[in-house]
């Protein structure tokens, strides 16, 4: 494999995505393992870089997400929004006890009013103002998940953004709580109807939130209003289209552009929900960790000293 520049590290909390570059910022391989901060092979970190990337040449490699986190192989220092690529790419640092490769830790985002932080997401909002650059201007980026993120975006930078534990609401709720008594085992979200009546529930709460309504989900199956088999999808709704209700009186009902990042299945229920709050369809974009990561060791001259060194100890 040759005119080899780079490789990219998504490294989160659950799993460890990889990415080989050629010259002209193309991803030519990837490969990804079990291999999050939490779940690592022996040898730690390092043994997991040598593993994810054998036979790979060696080059700079750039990581971004809970690898720099503090209980990632380094602690990176937050830098504090508003940031873009350029400011993101003077806080990375590079790792030690790293032998196979020049290594080098993107910082992650720090909000200090409301308190907030994010490691890894603004990777992907990096990657996507490259791909998207008709967003640099103003634009919202709304990227799904167990802790769902509203980015604000204006001039190119990350200027704000807000974290809501929807996933992880929802988890607890569907595993741990009243709502989930009486629902079939196993059950899983399918009925995009039961969905959407939750999120209009959440519209139209008003003032009182979504979460006033919750039990009402209970009430709703006792009176034989709600299958059972409805509720995790009917809970869904209410908890998205709370995000939804959220960011529109956070911004006063101002509606900026959509974007999504995230996995395809999870954003189709944000544009069913955005079109419930007058969104018009947001574009969606799958995965943009790849550009970022390429972004970021660009902003860094990360991608020059690439073809400058070479490594030893690379697994084989």
């Amino acid at each position: 494999m040759t005119d080899v520049r780079l490789i990219g590290l998504d490294w989160g909390t659950s799993s460890l995505r990889a990415y080989l570059y050629d010259a002209d910022g193309n991803v030519v391989a990837t490969r990804q393992r079990a291999w999050g901060i939490r779940h690592l092979p022996e040898g730690g970190f390092a043994a997991a870089l040598q593993a994810i990337t054998v036979d790979w040449p060696a080059c700079v490699a750039v990581a971004a997400g809970m690898v720099g986190s503090r209980q990632g192989w380094r602690e990176v220092p937050y830098t504090n929004v508003p940031a873009d690529a350029a400011s993101i790419a003077r806080g990375m640092q590079r790792a030690d006890a790293c032998d196979s490769h020049a290594l080098w830790i993107a910082p992650g985002l720090c909000q200090r009013t409301p308190a907030d932080v994010m490691r890894g997401e603004e990777t992907q909002i990096i990657g996507a103002l490259a791909q998207q650059p008709l967003y640099h201007a103003s634009a919202r980026f709304v990227l799904p998940g167990t802790h769902s993120k509203w980015a604000t975006v204006a001039d190119g930078r990350i200027v704000a953004f807000d974290t809501v534990m929807t996933g992880e609401v929802y988890a607890l709720l569907m595993q741990h709580s009243i709502l989930s008594a009486g629902v079939p085992v196993g059950a899983m979200p399918h009925n995009m109807e039961a969905f959407t009546r939750g999120v209009c529930v959440a519209r139209d709460s008003g003032a009182e939130g979504a979460f006033s309504r919750l039990f009402s989900t209970r009430a709703q199956m006792l009176a034989g209003d709600l299958d059972a088999a409805d509720v995790p999808d009917f809970v869904s709704g209410l908890l998205i289209g709370e995000e939804f209700r959220i960011a529109r009186m956070r911004n006063d009902g101002d509606i900026a552009p959509l974007c999504l990042i995230g996995e395809s299945a999870l954003c189709d229920r944000y544009i069913v929900a955005a079109g419930h709050f007058g969104y018009g369809s947001p574009h969606v974009i799958a995965d943009a960790s790849a550009q970022g990561l390429w972004q970021l060791a660009s902003a860094a001259g990360l991608l020059a000293k690439a073809t400058l060194h070479s490594f030893s100890g690379v697994a084989t």
